[in-house]
């Protein structure tokens, strides 16, 4: 599996499943398809408890989301410490 980042996989899978942000988020209990807008936007992820559900939605691998998750988990956190660490060696 190519690594892609959670944001892209959740969009491209939920165009495949022929579903709105509006839907996903009402199924999921969500008030708002902001929150389906932010997580596919990369702004924010959603809860690791919710990625089942959202895989059962999807029609999807709930492995290939969470695979997916800790991809772009681990970009981040290693984007951090290296801004951190050349902030330190200035």
């Amino acid at each position: 599996m190519k690594s892609s980042s959670l944001a892209e996989l959740l969009k491209e899978k939920r165009i495949a499943a022929n579903l709105s942000q509006r839907e996903v988020a009402t199924r999921l209990g969500y008030t708002t398809a902001q929150f389906v807008s932010n997580w596919e936007r990369g702004v924010s992820s959603p809860p690791v408890q919710m990625l089942k559900k959202i895989a059962d939605l999807y029609r999807t691998s709930a492995e290939e989301l969470f695979e997916a998750m800790l991809f772009t988990t681990l970009q981040k956190v290693q984007k951090d410490l290296r801004r951190k660490f050349n902030m330190v060696r200035r």
